[in-house]
């Protein structure tokens, strides 16, 4: 058998280098209606009266009474109304939606919409809010008498922003109702939660209700739980108007209103003995979730998980809360809370290593976990962990200790050089016991006659190579040609819920789930034979998760990143050029090379721009940057090549010996780029995004 990371042809190449693949927006349907959602213009309040043209014949408004089941959003709670019923929580907010044939019209119409509101007072950052979505705290060992005797206490404050995942492809759905039945066809990551939310909207059962992913433009969490709100309001309307009803977002309407990274504020209090040793720890996490849960209370556990990083410490007190504001709801973006975390402790490890006088990583080496050494939340490093090779090999490629030793010392002129490193993990899958208690991923394999075999399986390739990788697992595992595997997008009423693409999950969840049962299948194959395989997911419980003790293992396994990046800033106009940037990487075994390195090419420069540009304010409740104009990514001009190598350390319980390796590449590119311009203007900072308007201020 040949390695299964020699890369190969994707299996949607075709369609997309030929521009066959059909999205969403290029469905038509016999007598196809359009919607707009008609949303508030203010952040707080309470509608007191909407003032509606005349509605020709063929056009209608849809709204709350319209709704037959719960007017409720089903992601983890069911806060968030469809369509608002008076009360008000963040600009932007769906109040009812006009649907007809004319797009025009439609504009036209929604124009003349008038809506009056009684105003109250919103609140918009963590300063300013009071009211806690969720919360949760831990601890370990004796943190209290470490403080008490500690001879030194460090304190800091680190914030991080927005970040708004900008797919090419912007949110859609379209919905049709037929003999009781609702389909949605929708760009999107999750069938199967877009399918739970249209049963409680709709009060349907699982048999009336249909969700097919269309190819999908991307989506790195964008996609995870707003496709189930739209979803939910044009399954709304098709049942009213009894036709199929399409609703495509613009670019600025799905960045107006879609989730976004949260933003955070991150306090951290160091104990240090005479000794100059931390002894303990503790964080403060607060999170902007928006104007609902949403997501939040997920993304601050993971936030929460990694507090410490990559290191042993022995004394911890870790809370953190999810804070209301009336801002658009947040919720996921690659990483999942531990971009904003890793940022918080890979600049404060820098920082107390500086201090003492002492080469960051020198300092951090001291700290570093070992297989067999507790986490954070008393779970243990059962597999071995490849930091201190993947120190070695970036040393070796990077030359990072020669470099930040000379660029420490005095620098002068114009332009200044610095050098950084971050050290980091993703936990692999979901939180906890979530994939026993909650998901219960189901996979299906079927033979057919002619001897092809197809995956059956509702994880969706957004991009991402995913029908690919998930190809290759079961062909190298039954030992037959690659063409003789196929898998195409989810349809919930031929697929079982394998669970949704999100939480670096599916290769090693899923694709295990289908290496088994592609083994199952070899055991039995008959030439010409028809035969189906169903494997259940089964837990691998090492340390229990409490999650109301927020102890145990959090994840089966982690995968381990590190990054240098080497930068010049030129003092005069605050801004910076990319010298080198290295990414060594620990996804267990590469399914595809080719992918793998899409993968953590991507992520890493979604991680610089997440450092240095991609700025997004909320002004008065709105967001300011709505465009790709205002909101700034890095293009081709912003990066140079990357230098990436993966470390062989394959995982027991993943196909082949992969894990997770979605969310990886984007966790620590932040501390890397920022400790480089602190090394080269020998000053702090404790803020990202460092745009030049902020760089400046510092010099």
């Amino acid at each position: 058998m040949k390695d299964i990371s020699i890369s190969v042809k994707k299996k949607d190449h075709e369609i997309k280098t030929s521009g066959r693949a059909i999205y969403v927006a290029d469905m038509k349907f016999e007598g196809m209606f359009y919607a707009k959602v008609i949303r508030s213009t203010i952040a707080k309040g309470k509608i007191k009266e909407i003032s509606l043209p005349n509605i020709p014949d063929n056009y209608y408004i849809i709204d709350a009474k319209d709704i037959p089941g719960k007017n409720a959003l089903k992601i983890v709670e069911s806060e968030q109304p469809i369509f608002s019923e008076g009360n008000i929580e963040y600009m932007g907010e769906a109040i009812m939606m006009i649907v007809g044939p004319d797009k025009r019209k439609i504009e036209e119409l929604s124009e003349k919409i008038k809506i009056t509101y009684e105003e109250e007072e919103p609140v918009f950052t963590i300063e300013e809010a009071y009211e806690k979505l969720v919360s949760y705290h831990y601890e370990k060992g004796d943190y209290k008498k470490a403080f008490q005797n500690a001879d030194e206490i460090l304190e800091e404050t680190f914030i991080t922003g927005y970040q708004e995942q900008a797919y090419i492809e912007p949110q859609g759905v379209i919905g049709i109702y037929e003999n009781n039945k609702i389909t949605i066809y929708g760009s999107m990551q999750c069938p199967y939660y877009v399918k739970e939310a249209v049963m409680l909207t709709m009060g349907m059962d699982d048999k009336h209700v249909q969700v097919i992913q269309n190819v999908t433009g991307g989506g790195f969490g964008g996609k995870e739980d707003y496709p189930s709100m739209i979803g939910c309001q044009v399954a709304v309307a098709a049942k009213k108007v009894k036709r199929p009803v399409a609703l495509i977002l613009d670019r600025k309407e799905d960045m107006l209103v879609t989730p976004k990274r949260h933003p955070a504020r991150l306090k951290y209090r160091v104990a240090l003995n005479n000794k100059k040793e931390i002894t303990a720890i503790e964080a403060d996490i607060r999170t902007n979730a928006g104007a609902y849960l949403g997501l939040s209370g997920v993304v601050l556990q993971r936030a929460l998980i990694a507090a410490i990083g990559v290191y042993k410490i022995e004394n911890l007190y870790v809370s953190g809360a999810a804070m209301k504001t009336n801002t658009v709801p947040n919720g996921a973006y690659r990483g999942f809370g531990a971009p904003q975390t890793f940022f918080a402790i890979e600049m404060l490890m820098n920082h107390i290593g500086e201090k003492l006088g002492l080469n960051p990583l020198e300092f951090k080496k001291k700290y570093i976990a070992k297989k067999g050494d507790t986490t954070a939340t008393n779970g243990k490093y059962h597999y071995h962990v490849p930091l201190d090779e993947m120190i070695d090999k970036a040393e070796k490629i990077s030359g990072y200790s020669k470099k930040y030793k000379k660029y420490s010392k005095p620098q002068t002129g114009r332009y200044r050089r610095g050098i950084g490193m971050s050290l980091f993990l993703h936990g692999c899958g979901f939180t906890g016991s979530a994939e026993r208690d909650y998901i219960k991923s189901i996979a299906k394999l079927v033979k057919n006659e002619d001897d092809t075999v197809e995956i059956f399986v509702s994880n969706t390739d957004m991009g991402q190579g995913l029908h690919t990788t998930f190809s290759k697992i079961v062909a190298n595992t039954l030992g037959i040609p690659l063409e003789k595997v196929y898998i195409n997008n989810p349809d919930t009423d031929k697929v079982p819920n394998s669970g949704p693409t999100v939480a670096s999950r599916s290769i090693m969840i899923v694709g295990k789930l289908l290496e088994r049962a592609a083994k199952k299948m070899k055991e039995q194959w008959k030439p010409h034979e028809p035969l189906t395989i169903i494997e259940h997911y089964k837990h691998i419980d090492l340390i229990p998760w409490d999650i109301e003790k927020f102890q145990g293992d959090a994840y089966p396994a982690y995968s381990y990143g590190l990054n240098v990046v080497e930068v010049e800033v030129d003092m005069l106009l605050a801004t910076t050029k990319l010298l080198g940037v290295w990414g060594i990487f620990d996804v267990g075994k590469a399914i595809d090379k080719n992918i793998i390195m899409g993968q953590l090419q991507g992520g890493m420069l979604q991680g610089i721009g997440y450092a240095s540009m991609e700025k997004m304010e909320n002004k008065n409740g709105q967001i300011y940057q709505a465009n790709m104009t205002d909101y700034m990514i890095p293009t081709a001009k912003d990066t140079i090549p990357f230098n990436i190598e993966l470390i062989d350390n394959p995982y027991e319980g993943g196909p082949f010996g992969a894990k997770g390796a979605g969310e990886l590449p984007l966790v620590g590119v932040a501390p890397a780029y920022v400790a480089a311009v602190e090394n080269a203007i020998n000053k702090n900072i404790t803020e990202i995004p460092l745009t030049p308007e902020k760089l400046m201020e510092k010099l």
